[in-house]
């Protein structure tokens, strides 16, 4: 398998295909740009956790309004650090192999900023915010956005989107899971 060893058993590998979107190769190269982001840490320990800092250094990370959401979402302690398998599992999820219901239910995720399960409109709000930059909307305009947002989405007007409204709209979506991608 090349010339270099793998830190990873061949067993350890199998277990990373059946456990993502990715064939062995692909998990051995995911290992390569995860070690890229720190080779003094990583180095030959495949159980190094790398900070934020670190992984939004990964090029499509770095750039994405979301890059801190999404590593929040994927970092198993939750504080956006991330071990090579949440890195791992980010990887897969945005691949092109991901089924677009797996993109969708981390998606939400990552725009429920608040975390309660819901989309309501301080979440709308951020994600308007991080999409938009720095070309504030006034007030007025962010209540209006949101209010068409919501009567378009909010199927059950509470006021929120649950992850089954959510999923309605990216189901209505053709290029959701296009967008939704990062690549390796």
């Amino acid at each position: 398998m090349g010339q270099s060893k793998s830190q990873f058993s061949e067993e350890e590998l199998q277990d990373y295909e059946d456990l993502t979107y990715f064939t062995k190769k692909e998990v051995l190269y995911a290992h390569q740009k995860f070690k890229a982001l720190a080779p003094e840490k990583v180095g030959h320990n495949k159980n190094a956790k790398l900070p934020m800092s670190k992984i939004l250094q990964y090029p499509e990370l770095g750039v994405n309004p979301f890059g801190d959401r999404i590593c929040k979402v994927f970092s198993s302690s939750h504080d956006g650090d991330c071990t090579f398998e949440d890195f791992l599992d980010m990887m897969s999820v945005f691949s092109d192999a991901a089924p677009k219901a797996v993109k969708a239910e981390h998606a939400f995720r990552i725009f429920d900023f608040d975390g309660d399960d819901m989309i309501g409109t301080s979440d709308l709000q951020q994600v308007v915010d991080r999409l938009i930059g720095s070309n504030h909307l006034s007030e007025a305009e962010m209540q209006h956005l949101i209010q068409k947002i919501l009567e378009e989405a909010d199927l059950d007007d509470d006021g929120a989107l649950s992850f089954a409204e959510f999923e309605h709209i990216i189901d209505k979506s053709s290029d959701f899971a296009s967008a939704f991608r990062i690549r390796l």
